[in-house]
């Protein structure tokens, strides 16, 4: 078959394995004309050595029967110590090959990036593909070979259904609900339980037992088609115990496309686990709040929902809800099955509510992180960073072996406790990624910064960052930059993903669970942080009295005499007059450009600064 002209689609599941002797990736995409899997071939899986290392490496190799090819690429490691590239048949060839390296103290660099990972890293791909290649259409969705593939800005339709599970204390299951939009957007609403018919509503299929529960639920989900399957605690609640229970009757669930099998992996830190569906992604309502900074006292569903939507589950029976599912299954089905349905509406309605998967689409589309990624700021700065320093000619360091050492936090100001009238708040507009773009504070800047000293920027801890050669500050400038169109357009979801984002970065790089991890780094940023609201703080006190200040803000106090409106305008004349300081200061003394901004947050008529309990002292 011919191949077609190029078409876009947008990631929803990615793996590597080895099919016989030769590594796949498959890549699942939701498009425009539906499912698309691309099969993509002749991908070596590789890593990095120590051109020092190289006659031990092939001794090594070669003894456990391990077949590569070597290649010297213009790149050295950040101690600039020039590297061989080891290329490898197949994922099983490369894992034995750092094994065997690792045994002897050889030291491999990124060996830890599964193919599919260095694939889409290196093409800068982020949630949007276009691609092209050999079409095999299949029933349900179509296969695409000979691929190739380039980033693209496309924006999905996704598909989603919500899902949620009734059982017993112990385990055993009651009914499956569902609620989604169906492909022709009508509402799609559906409990499949466990007894004998009976007159109930439309929405209610009635099974004999829990093995044909499991495959009504194999057949609903192939049925319906979602991108995405939404839930509450859904992963490790609903998931694990639908895999449990298949387990128990001696199956594998095939929920994914292309009839495949769902997989569960349990994690090796703690009692979390993860399901991956093939052409499926299964999002979680409270891992997706609180990666948006959402924060409740209580994140159960009944909580968020009444906090949220003014509304709750629907339970006569507050206090013991198990009581209630026990005593409804067996005396009344069709309520439990409307409690059931209902849970699955409240979180299609949190999530429309708080456009969760706008923003998860958003952040998936600025960093590479897939839909279902909780947390990683980690992986997400390393998406962005490390094509960019592959490119200028650098290996990635490896992640430091003592996990890190705590660098500096934010400063903060002893207080002056008392009951005030006319305090100013006066902070800085992201003072970390400002001071991260002003003083060019990155990665591969500290590298080049030392190596050529004479005309570097100076940091904390020693440290030297390189004027012209660094990625971190132009990253931050370009989400800045898309921060500012997306307030303009007041689009909230796109606007928090980036200033998420963009606050995670001196985060990462302080952080001993990134590779870029270095100490003189986040001190740079905490400890000029520091110095700079304590000149800040000097330059007010030749006017006027500063009370308090944090990491990133000045509280300052003015006399009682000022009216509202004269309070404000002073406010707004502070934070021009030291933003114009600090230009002239970094533009004179350092030869920078300042992206240093004080804003005037707010004034306070009437403010109590109270002391630290059972003392004098003012409290932070």
């Amino acid at each position: 078959m011919h191949s077609i002209q190029s078409q876009h689609g947008f990631l929803l599941t990615q793996q590597a394995l080895d099919i016989s002797t030769s590594p796949q990736i498959q890549l699942w995409l939701s498009t425009d004309n539906g499912p698309v899997k691309l099969n993509i071939d002749k991908q070596q899986p590789l890593f990095f050595i120590k051109e020092s290392d190289l006659e031990h490496a092939q001794e090594v190799l070669l003894a456990g029967q391990v077949q590569y090819q070597a290649k010297k690429l213009p790149m050295t490691t950040f101690d600039q110590e020039p590297i061989f590239a080891l290329y490898f048949r197949n994922i099983k060839q490369s894992r034995s090959a750092n094994y065997l390296l690792k045994q002897v103290n050889i030291i491999s660099f990124e060996s830890d990036f599964r193919l599919d990972q260095r694939y889409l890293m290196e093409r800068f791909i982020c949630g949007g593909i276009e691609f092209s290649g050999t079409p095999r259409p299949q029933p349900d969705y179509c296969i695409y070979d000979q691929v190739k593939i380039r980033p693209s800005d496309y924006v999905p339709k996704l598909s989603t259904l919500s899902l949620d599970i009734e059982c017993s204390q112990h385990g055993e299951l009651y009914s499956i609900g569902f609620a989604g939009k169906a492909k022709d957007g009508s509402d799609f609403q559906q409990v499949i339980m466990i007894g004998s018919p009976e007159s109930a509503p439309d929405y209610l299929q009635w099974v004999d037992g829990e093995a044909q529960l499991l495959e009504q639920f194999e057949v609903l989900i192939a049925k319906f088609d979602p991108d995405i399957i939404v839930g509450w605690n859904v992963i490790n609640f609903d998931f694990r115990l639908l895999i449990k229970r298949a387990q128990y009757h001696g199956k594998k669930l095939r929920l994914g496309r292309g009839q495949s099998f769902a997989h569960w992996r349990d994690s090796n830190v703690d009692n979390n686990g993860y399901i991956s569906i093939p052409g499926r992604v299964v999002v979680d309502g409270i891992d997706s709040l609180k990666s948006a900074t959402y924060q409740f006292s209580s994140f159960s569903l009944d909580f968020v929902a009444n906090a949220l939507l003014s509304r709750g589950k629907l339970t006569d029976n507050v206090h013991d809800r198990m009581a209630e599912i026990n005593h409804n299954f067996a005396h009344n089905k069709t309520a439990l099955a409307a409690y059931n349905l209902e849970d699955c509406v409240l979180v299609n309605d949190i999530f429309e509510h708080t456009q969760l998967l706008d923003y998860l689409i958003f952040r998936c589309k600025l960093t590479g992180l897939l839909l279902d990624r909780v947390g990683g700021s980690v992986a997400a700065f390393t998406n962005l960073y490390l094509p960019k320093l592959h490119r200028a000619g650098y290996v990635a360091p490896n992640l430091p072996l003592d996990g890190g050492l705590a660098s500096p936090g934010g400063y903060v100001m002893d207080s002056t406790p008392g009951l005030y009238n006319n305090v100013l708040v006066l902070d800085f507009k992201s003072l970390y990624p400002s001071i991260i773009r002003t003083f060019k504070i990155d990665p591969m800047g500290l590298i080049e910064g030392l190596k050529h000293p004479q005309d570097a920027i100076e940091g904390f801890k020693e440290a030297l960052f390189s004027r012209d050669k660094h990625f971190l500050p132009q990253i931050i400038t370009d989400l800045w930059q898309q921060r500012d169109q997306a307030k303009l357009a007041k689009d909230k979801p796109r606007s928090q993903a980036i200033k998420i984002i963009m606050n995670s970065f001196y985060g990462v790089l302080g952080s001993g669970g990134c590779r870029f991890y270095d100490t003189r780094l986040a001190s740079s940023i905490t400890m000029r942080g520091h110095q700079i609201i304590q000149q800040t703080a000097q330059w007010i006190e030749e006017k006027h009295c500063v009370i308090y200040g944090d990491t990133d803000s000045v509280f300052v106090l003015l006399d009682d005499k000022y009216s509202q409106q004269q309070a404000n305008e002073i406010g707004k004349e502070l934070a021009r007059d030291i933003t114009q300081r600090w230009n002239t200061i970094l533009s004179e003394q350092h030869q920078l450009p300042c992206y240093l901004e004080l804003e005037f947050e707010t004034l306070y008529r009437r403010f109590l600064m109270p002391t630290i309990r059972g003392s004098e002292t003012g409290s932070k």
